[in-house]
């Protein structure tokens, strides 16, 4: 009955219900996706991935269904899909031109104009950051510019580890829609 509640409230965006269903949830699905896998790292972003897609479609959810399956099933698709990519990035036909054009860099270091560059691109990449939310900026800041692991974040603004992987993963995803939409 709770999980039916948790639910509702998670498709009317209570942000709580969101954390108390991946709190719920996350080992059954982490455990699936790690047997099928074999790969922690792999099992863990097939985990968060699936949560996000789930998030993202909770209106869609069918209660005649159990919640757990339906994260299953999504978490199976978002694995078929991760191997799909990985299969056709494994071949890559690279012609005879392409690859002498390899050999034949001479100078790989940035020029000024290149420095320069990146420098305008920094900072408006810091302006579009200053247009999330306070704690979205903190953990974009935690991870990409003091470099920190999932683990030392949660340590360092006292939340649990999927939290932290979650905020992460929305913060992205706000980020990237706010500079397609600046562009």
């Amino acid at each position: 009955m709770e999980i039916k509640k948790q639910i509702d409230k998670a498709k009317l965006g209570d942000q709580t219900a969101f954390t108390y269903l991946l709190n719920f949830y996350w080992n059954e699905v982490y455990g699936f996706m790690l047997k099928r896998t074999e790969n922690e790292t792999n099992a863990e972003d097939i985990t968060i991935e699936t949560f996000s897609k789930a998030f993202d479609k909770i209106a869609t959810y069918n209660p005649e269904f159990q919640f757990n399956t339906w994260l299953i099933s999504i978490a199976k698709n978002v694995h078929i899909d991760l191997l799909r990519k990985n299969k056709a990035s494994l071949f890559v036909e690279i012609t005879e031109k392409e690859d002498q054009k390899a050999y034949n860099i001479a100078d790989t270091t940035p020029s000024a104009e290149d420095e320069l560059i990146t420098e305008q691109n920094l900072s408006q990449l810091l302006r579009y950051i200053k247009e999330l939310k306070p704690h979205y900026q903190e953990v974009i800041q935690l991870r990409y510019f003091q470099e920190m692991s999932y683990q030392e974040i949660a340590t360092t603004i006292d939340e649990p580890l999927n939290n932290v992987k979650v905020k992460l993963l929305r913060a992205k995803k706000l980020l990237a829609e706010i500079i397609r939409d600046k562009r």
